[in-house]
């Protein structure tokens, strides 16, 4: 079961006794066979609610300052068409009623409610998108996290874990800038990626002859979906965890940092594709913080004096959480330098902040 959830709303001009348009208002519920409630507001406007055939419910709300708010909620079942042609018919008759008493009108698409697959995902910054997805291929819950590969008609199939949207097949952008938008030479050169479990980093790195890469990716459950159901990202590259200049090993890369940089082992280049930094300091913020450090350092102490680390930041519009992560880049055990580039990744929506750190 789903509700289809639809909006209307509009701004009376300043001349206009917004309660005065109550009964022409009523009308065109009624007109609907829709049958009211009026409810207290305790003087703060008008508020009705309606219910009608099929389970319809409406509401009503004119607020004191000229606002005035419709909401209809249906059934998926239900007869679409009638009910846009409802909404296209309730707006037409407000237009007369009022005639040029009104200063804005918005109607936004409906809004599906606990449909079986999930159209809409917060971007980093809190604003809601609808994705055009329309099939859920493949869902699994690892000892790590929740895992699920939705199919976009625009995007292809995209990762989302834990909620996240982490990468679509269109999202060419993303392994581009997170591997040094191709001004980099990886020829011959040591590679450590830390995550990386959609195998886009990877499939784009060995087709230029490093010597090796190591990849540390804790949850084989990711693994295992995308090699099925991202291959547009990862190719074939996921199909093993060993090849001529690769190996992929399935555990937790901190106690692989720690042996490293006891070992006094360095990469050429390190790239944390592990997660986005956090968006604040509040306490729940503060594991990802302590988890961000300790790979920040652990990362750096691995890097060769030459080489270069890449992460992801993440959304430009994060301005706080930015400037947090490069303070942290100022307080490492080595001293580093950084530049940062801002990259439109498609399904993120959003302008998306990349970094670049090296030894000084």
């Amino acid at each position: 079961m789903a509700v289809r959830h639809y909006t209307l709303d509009f701004t009376l001009s300043p001349a206009v006794d917004s309660l005065s348009t109550v009964p022409g208002l009523l009308s065109i519920f009624h007109e609907q066979e829709l049958t009211e409630t009026v409810h207290d507001t305790d003087g703060h406007g008008y508020l009705a609610t309606f219910v009608g055939k099929n389970g319809r419910f409406g509401m009503l709300r004119v607020h004191s300052r000229g606002l005035v708010t419709i909401d209809l909620q249906c059934y998926e079942e239900d007869n679409i068409a009638q009910l846009d042609n409802l909404l296209n018919a309730l707006e037409k008759k407000l237009k007369a009623l009022l005639d040029e008493n009104i200063t804005r009108i918005k109607k936004l698409p409906a809004l599906v409610r606990g449909a079986k697959v999930d159209r809409y995902w917060p971007t980093a910054d809190g604003r809601l998108i609808e994705y055009d997805i329309d099939q859920v291929v493949y869902e699994e819950d690892s000892a790590y996290q929740n895992i699920k590969i939705l199919h976009s008609q625009q995007y292809g199939n995209i990762l989302v874990l834990d909620g996240d949207v982490n990468l679509a097949e269109s999202d060419f952008a993303y392994t581009h800038a997170i591997t040094g938008k191709g001004k980099e030479n990886y020829a011959g050169k040591e590679v450590l990626i830390l995550g990386g479990g959609d195998g886009g980093i990877l499939a784009e790195l060995v087709k230029q002859r490093p010597k090796m890469i190591t990849m540390v990716e804790i949850d084989q459950k990711v693994i295992d979906g995308c090699k099925m159901y991202m291959r547009k990202t990862c190719g074939d590259i996921l199909d093993n965890l060993q090849g001529d200049c690769y190996q992929i090993l399935i555990q937790d890369c901190v106690p692989l940092l720690k042996k490293y940089a006891q070992e006094g082992r360095t990469f050429d280049y390190v790239i944390n594709d592990l997660t986005a930094i956090p968006i604040s300091t509040t306490p729940e913020e503060e594991p990802t913080w302590d988890f961000l450090r300790l790979i920040l350092d652990l990362s750096i102490k691995v890097l060769h004096p030459t080489g270069k680390y890449f992460t992801q930041g993440n959304s430009a519009n994060l301005t706080e959480g930015l400037a947090l992560f490069e303070e942290q880049l100022g307080k490492l055990s080595c001293p580093v330098d950084f530049c940062k580039e801002v990259v439109c990744v498609p399904s993120y929506l959003e302008q998306w902040v990349f970094y670049t750190a090296w030894k000084k």
